[in-house]
């Protein structure tokens, strides 16, 4: 072993000098995920909540047939636009975001106790226009609930005639489970930060080594090939390691930073839920660094490791994608799924659920043994005479 700490040494010592490998470990690779995250959060709840605060403006056709419900609706903040001549081609065009027509038959409906139609005019497919419709919607609904009380009223009927059925909510969410809703990707990000803390350290230890020609005198040695693999897989895995324990306790930091309080959700990520989560992606950490290596290993220059890594980089965003876009209960044998796993741990610990001793155990040692079996492969390709030839 002594040898193994003679590589590691050697490896963490040259890259503490390469800018380069500092930049993506320490820096790029923590702060990438929570900069991002809190960004896109803040500008975009803010903007939802902005235009909840504001009046809404609406283009509304034939108000002169209903100022009664023209009236309603300004006082709950609509504002009445005037009117266009192709409303539906305006819609379309992205011209005026909303529109509201009134039928014309409106009014002899209404006199008649008839069901009187209106029209919401909208475009489903612009982006950032869903809480307008919804808050125009709301508008209608109450002034239908509270025009069907009135003439209940007015025909001597209780208003609770007309409600036949009342239905409760009774949510079981907690703040911190709908936030977990909101951070599906978050578990992606941790694991693309273990990605990139070690990427660059695996291609120069290896690819990089290659075309420098210094790996060659390195494999001379008389010393058995698994312990120079041993210490560039420390050195890859405490850069990765090093990477994700900070990108984590920057996401703690950018926590406080996310307004989520103001959607009635909560993001508390304590030293807890950290010492939790840092075990968990211990092997994961040892699995990516290794197929970075094995991967590395097959390039014989620093550009053809680069492409090929950056490849590999993609692999886990499908089954968080997956993870996050379908609704189902994971089974526990998926647990057992290197990636898959640590992602639906993490998501548990970000409810605020604790994670069961099996689950943990089981999410270990398979993502260990698959680790184990990348190992030996990428042993048996230091063991070849292959590797330094190509050197």
């Amino acid at each position: 072993m002594s040898v193994a700490s003679t590589v590691y040494l050697k490896e963490c010592r040259e890259s503490l000098r390469d800018r380069r490998v500092l930049l993506n470990a320490l820096l790029l690779g923590p702060l990438l995920g929570p900069l991002l995250f809190t960004m896109i959060l803040r500008v975009t709840i803010g903007m939802e909540l902005g235009k909840a605060d504001k009046p809404l403006p609406v283009v509304v056709i034939g108000a002169e047939r209903a100022p009664n419900l023209i009236e309603a609706l300004k006082q709950q903040g609509l504002v009445p636009r005037a009117p266009v001549q192709d409303v539906e081609a305006a819609v379309r065009s992205q011209n005026i975001e909303l529109a509201l027509r009134v039928s014309e038959t409106y009014a002899t409906d209404w006199n008649a106790g008839r069901p009187a139609q209106v029209e919401i005019i909208y475009d489903s497919s612009r982006r950032g226009n869903g809480s307008s419709i919804e808050r125009l919607r709301e508008m209608l609904r109450y002034y239908e609930r509270r025009t069907a009380v009135m003439r209940l009223v007015a025909r001597g009927l209780a208003p609770a005639v007309g409600t036949p059925l009342v239905v409760a909510d009774r949510d079981q969410a907690t703040p911190q489970a709908r936030g977990a809703l909101l951070f599906a990707m978050l578990p992606y990000f941790l694991i693309l930060t273990c990605f990139i803390g070690g990427v660059w350290l695996a291609i120069d230890s290896t690819a990089g080594e290659r075309e420098r020609q210094s790996l060659e005198p390195l494999l001379a040695n008389p010393v058995p090939r698994g312990q120079i693999l041993l210490g560039k897989l420390g050195a890859c895995a405490t850069f990765s390691f090093t990477s994700l324990t900070l990108g984590l306790i920057a996401f703690v930091v950018a926590a406080h930073f996310m307004p989520v309080q103001k959607l009635g959700m909560s993001l508390n990520i304590g030293p807890r839920d950290v010492a939790t989560i840092l075990p968990i992606m211990i092997p994961l950490v040892l699995l990516i660094v290794i197929t970075q290596m094995l991967v590395s290993a097959f390039a014989k220059t620093y550009r053809e490791a680069q492409t090929y890594l950056g490849l590999l980089q993609l692999v886990p965003i499908i089954p968080s994608i997956l993870l996050a876009v379908t609704p189902f209960t994971p089974p526990p044998w998926m647990y057992a799924l290197p990636l898959v796993g640590q992602q639906l741990a993490i998501t548990q610990i970000l409810r605020g659920e604790v994670i069961a001793p099996t689950t943990f155990i089981l999410c270990t040692l398979s993502t260990l043994a698959v680790f184990a079996a990348v190992f030996f492969v990428a042993l048996r390709i230091y063991e070849s005479e292959h590797l330094a030839v190509n050197a």
